[in-house]
């Protein structure tokens, strides 16, 4: 008898407001022998996921500890403050943080902003997720400071954001364990970074030969056809409501 060959699978984790299904569709397209399954995680729980072994790759949030663990950063999130559509802060395109001196400004505990000074007032309790902060905004008690992305993720149709030209922001990148750089980990970097198929180091693909160069050809002139397309490395980054709209003035406070 024959032993029973596994399929191959590849686990990605990924955190709250970050989107895989662009890469996924790519991963589908180029393996579709492999399939690809998401593990959605809290914010907190992306390392741990990792080190546990409960996905072979993750979408997390910086930073991480480092130690056997590498990540590539991809992009970096506009920081946006949330509050009713009815609040004083809907007069302005952009807000800074000594806008909100005089704001209770909620910070859960799964925050994911690195704060070295906290913002505004602080609430009389910290709210247990973004969820709850986001319940406390709707009813009017403070405003909430998040990654663009999770001002989407909870979207509702009482609450509106501005983008926060001084606070932190949140950089998401790809991690795994660095024992356990696979052909399948080595596949999905590929992606995430926007390798061509030919480009791909993953499960044994090389690029082809260039072509040779025809004799008496003028020096520095190819005559094997078109070149590869550029590799693209560049890192996407995020845009607020506001994109790069300059800032009108302060928003003025009503009585």
């Amino acid at each position: 008898m024959t032993e029973m060959q596994v399929t191959p699978s590849f686990r990605l984790a990924y955190v709250p407001g970050v989107t895989p299904g662009k890469w996924a569709r790519v991963w589908s397209e180029r393996l579709p022998d492999v399939p690809l399954a998401l593990v959605a995680v809290e914010a907190a729980d992306g390392e741990p996921t990792l080190r546990a072994g409960g996905a072979d790759a993750g979408l997390v949030r910086l930073p991480v500890d480092r130690t056997g663990l590498s990540a590539i950063p991809l992009y970096t999130e506009t920081t946006v403050v949330v509050f009713p559509k009815d609040h004083w802060l809907a007069a302005a395109e952009e807000v800074t943080v000594e806008d909100l001196a005089d704001e209770v400004v909620f910070h859960p505990l799964d925050d994911t902003l690195g704060w070295e000074q906290l913002p505004g007032r602080p609430a009389i309790e910290r709210p247990a997720t973004t969820a709850d902060a986001i319940e406390l905004v709707a009813a009017g008690v403070g405003v909430l400071l998040v990654p663009q992305s999770l001002a989407r993720l909870h979207h509702r149709r009482d609450l509106t954001y501005r983008t926060v030209a001084d606070a932190p922001q949140s950089r998401v990148a790809l991690s795994w364990l660095e024992d356990r750089t696979t052909d399948l980990v080595e596949e999905f970097i590929g992606i995430v970074r926007g390798r061509t198929v030919n480009s791909s180091r993953g499960r044994g693909q090389t690029a082809p030969a260039p072509a040779k160069q025809q004799p008496g050809a003028a020096k520095g002139r190819s005559t094997g056809g078109r070149p590869s397309p550029a590799r693209t490395t560049g890192t996407a980054r995020s845009r607020g409501a506001s994109g790069t709209s300059p800032r009108r003035g302060r928003p003025k406070r009503r009585g």
